[in-house]
């Protein structure tokens, strides 16, 4: 394992080859885990040696990280870093806060919820989007992780979009402005990059780039009205890097997405929008640009278009020596490579402090899952809860010969996190008398399958449905149809519960009878926190009367 000095510097670039410089514009993805039986992707998550080899031999500049644990984290980051010659930059994807990728930290609901706050209270939310920022660069510090890819600057207009949803701020360009400006304010306490994604705009598309093309047809001036205004303001809140989106957009490039696009990337960020800082692939092993234009092709287009960072290219070996290969036969200038190294090292020199970063395990245990931080969570869960009918729920008689049931529908009940066997979701009701029954993708009833429902049962039914990359949420909305459809029919719907997706509880206040209005609850969020909230709104009156006080 490497030492590294206690004065860290980075080394001059006539110093590096010119494999060498091309490895430091490579990200590539590992597991959080510390070890390989530990690893949950397979496909994405290189074992313990190649790891090493990409890091220490090859020298790549950065790694994204996802699983494992907030303390897990803190060890592999540090193990990370003391293979790299050049200190690595360290990614993850914690737009809900460090929690959302690794138990134990503070995990947010999605940025949506503070969107609904702001249609009540702009300052409430900018307050709450600034906190969020800042306890996320605090805790992502803590652990190691040095480049926060967040925010979704993204203006989700289209209520279908698979990808985006309540990963964004909000639906108008106003909204998402001013919250994804106080989340990169909230940052600046702290020595963290942030990320504007996606450019030039994901939020109008009902595709999913995990496993196509999107394609985005509007006109310049369209873009200029809603998608564009909020990477502006972005640019002039100080962001570091902007992510590129797997997106067509004819009126830019009739060719070219715009994460491989010279007009995009080139003239339109960096030229007419002035953004100086690291532009950042999404990443290259996804459908729209790996199964269309071949791994290394895209990675040598993305450089040609503009990109200093190759986010998880599908072979980080093959990909440097092709972008190489590109600037030896003069397809590539050598001044190009070498303006993205120097903005790699601009911002590799903002976070040098926390390269190595080792804190105590009591300054550790400070700085992560605070009580304010859940403070937080709490209020923007509270502000942004959704309640319909007549709440709490009424205590069922004692004597009934009724079992109730409290049905959970969730996307996969195995790759589930947040609904362990304690979790306020399944426990509550528990206690309160209600058998549990689980549906998801892979179970009974399916669209054409209605005849073998179960019978009829006084049922609390919960939904956890929000956009899934991969998958969207059409089949999982099929499934909860039918199951809510059944239940009206037999009068045994006492209350619906939504965590998720805003746009699935429009869809089914379509589907409840107005007359007699069914209770219902949404919340944004899916954590322990958001479970306890809503148990607490829906059963109050009855976890007093059965002595559940730790609840209320």
């Amino acid at each position: 394992m490497t030492n590294h000095p206690s004065a860290i510097s980075l080394p001059t670039l006539d110093s590096l080859s010119l494999e060498a410089l091309v490895a430091q514009m490579v990200v590539i993805r590992a597991s959080g885990y510390l070890f390989d039986r530990q690893i949950q992707y397979p496909i994405w998550e290189p074992p313990t040696s190649k790891l090493q080899h990409w890091i220490e031999d090859l020298g790549v500049g950065g790694v994204i990280l996802l699983g494992g644990s907030a303390v897990e984290l803190k060890l592999r980051s540090q193990q990370l870093q003391g293979w790299a010659q050049i200190p690595l930059l360290v990614a993850a994807d914690i737009e809900e806060g460090v929690g959302q990728r690794f138990s134990g930290a503070t995990w947010f609901p999605p940025p949506m919820a503070i969107g609904a706050v702001a249609l009540k209270d702009m300052a409430k939310a900018q307050q709450y989007a600034q906190e969020m920022g800042n306890i996320t660069a605090q805790e992502a510090l803590a652990i190691g992780i040095n480049w926060i890819l967040a925010p979704v600057v993204d203006v989700n207009n289209n209520p279908q979009n698979p990808v985006i949803n309540v990963r964004a701020f909000g639906e108008t360009p106003e909204t998402v402005s001013q919250l994804a400006t106080a989340f990169i304010r909230g940052t600046q306490d702290y020595p963290v990059l942030t990320t504007a994604k996606h450019f030039p705009g994901h939020g109008d598309t009902a595709t999913d780039s995990h496993l196509d093309l999107p394609i985005l047809p509007h006109s310049l001036s369209r873009l200029h009205q809603i998608e564009l205004p909020p990477f502006q303001a972005a640019i002039s809140a100080g962001v570091d890097t902007v992510m590129t989106a797997h997106l067509l957009i004819p009126t830019l490039d009739e060719e070219y997405p715009a994460t491989l696009s010279k007009p995009v990337l080139t003239d339109l960020l960096r030229q007419e929008l002035g953004f100086d800082g690291l532009i950042v692939t999404d990443a290259l092993v996804m459908g729209a640009i790996a199964n269309r234009y071949g791994a290394d092709e895209a990675a040598v287009m993305a450089v040609e278009a503009g990109a200093d960072i190759l986010l998880m290219p599908v072979n980080p070996e093959t990909a440097i020596s092709a972008v190489c290969e590109a600037v030896k036969t003069g397809r590539i200038s050598q001044e190009r490579i070498l303006s993205s190294v120097e903005r790699i090292w601009q911002a590799k020199g903002k976070v040098m402090d926390s390269f190595h970063l080792k804190s105590s395990t009591e300054n550790f245990l400070a700085q992560v899952a605070q009580p304010a931080a859940f403070t937080t969570v709490n209020n923007i869960l509270r502000d942004s809860l959704k309640i319909g009918g007549s709440l709490p729920l009424a205590p069922q008689p004692t004597n009934s010969n009724r079992q109730l049931r409290n049905l959970i529908l969730v996307d996969d009940v195995l790759a589930c996190d947040f609904l362990g066997r304690n979790a306020p979701a399944i426990n509550i009701p528990k206690q309160l008398g209600y058998q549990l029954q689980w549906v998801d993708r892979d179970t009974l009833p399916r669209a054409d399958d209605t005849n073998h429902l179960p019978g009829s049962q006084p049922t609390l039914l919960q939904l956890f449905i929000r956009g899934n990359p991969f998958r969207g949420t059409a089949e999982m909305m099929t499934r909860a149809e039918i199951w809510v459809k059944k239940l009206l029919k037999t009068n045994d719907l006492q209350v619906l519960v939504i965590y998720g997706s805003p746009y699935v509880l429009e869809q089914f206040q379509r589907e409840l009878p107005p007359a007699t209005p069914y209770p219902y609850l949404y919340s944004y969020g899916q954590m322990a926190e958001a479970q306890s909230l809503a148990m607490d709104r829906l059963f109050s009156q009855t976890a007093l009367r059965s002595g559940l006080t730790e609840f209320v």
